[in-house]
Order: C-alpha cells, then structure tokens, then sequence
C-alpha cells in the first residue's frame, strides 16, 4: 500500500495551541488540562463523564473506549486541534481485555482518524516504563534499550508506542511518545498501590485508630516520578519541533523501593502505623526500574524534581477522592 507523505511543518513554541486531551478529566488528563490552559493553549477535554475542570477547559463527551473510527473522526474534525494528548488507558482496577480496548484499539483508532484530518496533527502517546520489561540491578533503561515487558499492560503500551512510531514515519501523524516512569501525586487512582495504602490510613485517621497495613512484599524498585514533572514534560512535548518522531523517558532517573514510598505517604500522613510486609515466595513482577533521562533533557530541555515529598503530601490531601479516568 502507498501511503502519502504529508510534509511536516516546525511546530511553532508558542501559546493559543489548539490541544484536544483525551482522558482529560482523570489522574494525568485533569492536571495536564489544566496547565495547558494556564499556558494559554485552547483545551478541549474529552471523557466519558465530562466534569468540570476550571475556567479555561471545554469538555466533550465521548466513551473513547467504545467510540469507533468515524466518531472519533468526527470528533477531531469539529475541534480541529494542532495537537491531540491521549492521556486516556490504564491498568488500575482493569482485566486484559478493557486494557487492550483503552490502550491499543483506542491508539490504533486515534491514528486512523487523526490521519484522515487535513492537517498533520502532533499526538503525544503517554507510554510506559513497564514497556522495558525486566533489566538488570544497576540498569539504567534508555530510549535504545530493546524492551521486553513481562505483563500484559507493559506489552498493550509497547504495542501502542510501535503504533504512533509508525504512523510518523508513514507521515499520517507527527508522533512523539512520553515512556513515564510510576506517576505520584493528587488523585492517585485508588486501585494503586499508594491509592490504597493512603485509603486506608485515611480511614484509620477518621476512626481515630492505629492504621495496620498488611502489604505484599515491597522491596521491588522502581523510577517513581512526580505528576507536576509529567505534566511540565507533557506541556513541552505538545511545542518543541526535536520532540517530533521521538520516545522519550519521563522518570526521576532513580531507583526507589516500594516500601520508602510507602513508610513515605505514612510520615506525610502523620498517621501512627503498623507496617506488615509478607515475606516474599516469587520473582518480583519487575524488581529494578531505573529511567535514562537525559534524552529529555536534550530534546525538551525538562529535568525532574529532586524529592516526592510536595508530591506524596498532595496525594495525601486528595486521599479520598479518587478522579475517574
């Protein structure tokens, strides 16, 4: 098949951006939303339940897992955006089959109809650390490394990523894919590890009770990273021309254990707890991930924060209300 070769113009580094964001009102869509309006681009949200999310933000109604081609077609058609954020998908609370529908079919469809727009539209494709799979203690995992995931939602985001990667080259999008490491902050979803433990030292804080959290091991360490550093790099990626056609890290570059950010959200909550970690019978899902990312340095200019702690304290603030996605 001869695809036809749409020329790819600079993105201008400029504000008043028409910037459509699906998933707009969950954990990643809402604050990303909100500084992209703050920055004074044009935002449209798009969600299955619209919600209000400020001064700034139009939102659209769509069920983005259901919405077949031609709605989405639609859809971006009547908006018209220079660039379009899926911040839609997720694992948390979701079996292989709702992952595969709002991970891949959503990407593959979004593609479709976004090449079908006049213009080349920019998509920034939020992927995954959970793409690279399982490396080696000591491993820093850069943009080059060969990935392997090793559970469904790392392969259904890897699969997305190889998707967008294609459809720039084949000119029907200008592709650029943020592979984030393990998001902290407000609103964290509440089937996630740090979702539950704060639910539950929530709940003992209004008891006025001792919290007793019984948890599976936690010595597994990971590139644990603050929303506001997400949604700074995200910002980036919607303008800088060097972002076109590229996978970029999001991470801190920084290997902590599950069990420091959990002992964390603890101190931040002030909350007088009783730890219980099982002993450990199997292989870690994944015991080490740690992000390179000095390509985000080179290309968006965007560096990470040093500590989670501002980050681990707004988790904690907005314990209890969890944002749909």
């Amino acid at each position: 098949m001869i695809v036809e070769q749409r020329q790819r113009q600079p993105t201008p580094e400029a504000d008043g951006r028409r910037v459509v964001v699906l998933g707009g009102t969950g954990f990643l869509g809402r604050p990303i939303c909100r500084a992209l309006a703050d920055a004074g681009h044009t935002v449209i949200a798009v969600a299955r339940t619209p919600r209000d999310i400020g001064p700034g933000v139009a939102v659209r109604a769509l069920d983005l897992a259901a919405a077949d081609v031609d709605e989405i077609t639609a859809l971006l058609r009547d908006l018209e955006p220079d660039v379009v954020v899926n911040s839609a998908g997720g694992m948390w609370g979701l079996n292989d089959a709702q992952m595969l529908a709002v991970n891949v079919t959503l990407v593959e469809r979004l593609i479709e109809a976004a090449g079908r727009l006049p213009g080349r539209v920019r998509v920034v494709q939020l992927g995954s650390v959970h793409e690279y799979g399982l490396v080696p203690v000591d491993t820093s995992m850069a943009e080059g490394l060969r990935p392997a995931p090793v559970m469904p939602y790392g392969e259904f985001k890897l699969r997305c990523t190889t998707a967008v990667a294609e459809a720039d080259r084949a000119g029907l999008i200008e592709g650029v894919t943020l592979r984030v490491g393990n998001v902290i902050g407000a609103g964290q979803p509440g089937h996630s590890l740090l979702g539950v433990v704060a639910g539950r030292l929530r709940d003992a804080q209004r008891a006025g009770e001792r919290a007793r959290l019984e948890l599976a091991p936690l010595g597994s360490r990971r590139d644990f990273v603050g929303l506001s550093d997400v949604v700074a790099a995200v910002l980036l990626a919607t303008t800088r021309p060097a972002a076109a056609g590229q996978v970029i890290n999001i991470g801190r570059g920084v290997a902590a254990s599950a069990r420091d950010m959990v002992q964390l959200l603890i101190d931040v909550s002030e909350v007088p707890t009783d730890l219980v970690e099982a002993e450990r019978t199997g292989p870690a899902e994944t015991s080490w991930q740690r992000l390179d990312v000095g390509l985000a340095a080179e290309v968006l200019g965007w560096s990470p924060s040093d500590d989670l702690h501002t980050e681990m304290k707004q988790l904690w603030e907005h314990a209890g209300a969890e944002v749909p996605a």
